[in-house]
């Protein structure tokens, strides 16, 4: 079991400190976003999805988001010691690699970032390995290096959970303080986190590990068995509380996954519009949305994973994926495309001349 670092209370305070300024989306907002849209020159709700996505927000701006100057992407990163029960098709060494390669800008989530314009930010939660860059973009908040294995007794402790959290939110809060973003992806980066993902989904849905789980990373059959009864077997281990989500954390969690969750709340806080990515990123929206629910308003999610627990996520926090591509990569890459989708609402919606303005009679 990794050694956790500083004072519990302290991280507990910040988290929340920040979970208790999150404020929900003003349903007025919503309304007045819906009335502008519904003056442009198109069909009342012909824009489908989009409309939705251009209202939230308009809502969460206040009416005063004409586009996006700043958009950051988020990759958290961390290793799981539950790979220890062979659930992942890769070594644990790719964790890191995988980081240098988001580093040098070689990896999906760097190319769809730089198509729709976004900054990645590469966060270091508890990678196993050494990671020296000394890039902007490289953030280091290393928990421990890797999380324990699941299987044999907790995750992390209840400080490493908090620690986590809290490091999502002051790693949010720096790059905010660098300069206002105006939209966040979250995405992530850590071999074994679909098994930590599974078995997060089956503590908080009560649905049986078998029916949440998936292939990862690409198990072969009798890997993939191995790998829906460690989950089943730690979860009776260790008996995390579906209505705490920082026992859930604790128990099977990931350090990258707090992280997420801190992000979350941070960008909520200050009123920043999130997307979140698949399988992994939707666990920890789900859990920042247990510990705060007005989270929940801020929060558009990318798109529908082929993973098996993703649709058992998105039911309970009961959201809708503006896509579904059959994508189950991670990194983000969900999150990039989200956000082009979102900035091609705003657009729309500030960019389209209204019915008076285009002379063009409307619908009776």
């Amino acid at each position: 079991m990794p050694v956790g670092l500083g004072d519990t209370s302290l991280h507990k305070v910040k988290v929340d400190r920040t979970v208790s300024s999150v404020v929900p989306v003003d349903p007025s907002g919503l309304k007045e976003g819906y009335a502008r849209l519904d003056k442009l020159t198109k069909p009342k709700g012909s824009l489908g999805r989009l409309e939705e996505v251009a209202a939230l927000i308009y809502a969460v701006s206040g009416g005063k988001k004409k586009g996006f100057s700043r958009k950051v992407i988020f990759i958290l990163a961390a290793d799981h010691g539950i790979c220890e029960e062979g659930v992942s098709a890769y070594p644990q060494e790719v964790t890191v690699q995988m980081v240098c390669n988001f580093l040098a800008g070689g990896a999906a989530i760097n190319v769809l970032a730089s198509h729709t314009g976004s900054e990645v930010i590469v966060v270091d939660m508890g990678v196993k390995g050494d990671i020296s860059h000394k890039k902007e973009s490289f953030i280091d908040k290393k928990v421990a290096r890797g999380t324990g294995n699941f299987a044999k007794g907790p995750a992390m402790s209840v400080s490493q959970a908090y620690m986590s959290i809290a490091a999502g939110i002051d790693v949010f809060e720096q790059v905010y303080g660098s300069g206002k973003v105006d939209i966040a992806g979250v995405g992530e980066m850590g071999i074994g986190n679909t098994a930590s993902s599974s078995a997060i989904t089956s503590a908080v849905t009560s649905l049986d590990a078998g029916l949440v789980t998936g292939r990862g990373t690409g198990l072969d059959d009798a890997s993939y068995i191995r790998k829906v009864e460690v989950i089943r077997r730690s979860l009776s281990l260790n008996r995390p509380d579906p209505n705490d989500p920082i026992d859930v954390l604790s128990k099977v969690g990931g350090f990258e996954i707090g992280g997420m969750i801190g992000i979350i709340l941070a960008a909520a806080s200050k009123k920043v519009p999130v997307v979140v990515d698949g399988f992994i990123s939707s666990c920890g929206a789900m859990l920042a949305c247990e510990l705060c629910r007005n989270a929940g308003d801020y929060l558009i999610l990318s798109h529908q994973s082929v993973e098996a627990g993703h649709a058992a996520v998105i039911r309970h926090m009961g959201k809708r994926p503006l896509l579904n591509l059959d994508m189950r990569l991670g990194e983000g890459t969900g999150s990039a495309l989200g956000i082009g989708v979102a900035e091609a609402a705003v657009k729309l919606m500030n960019g389209m001349a209204t019915f008076g303005e285009a002379g063009v009679s409307e619908n009776k």
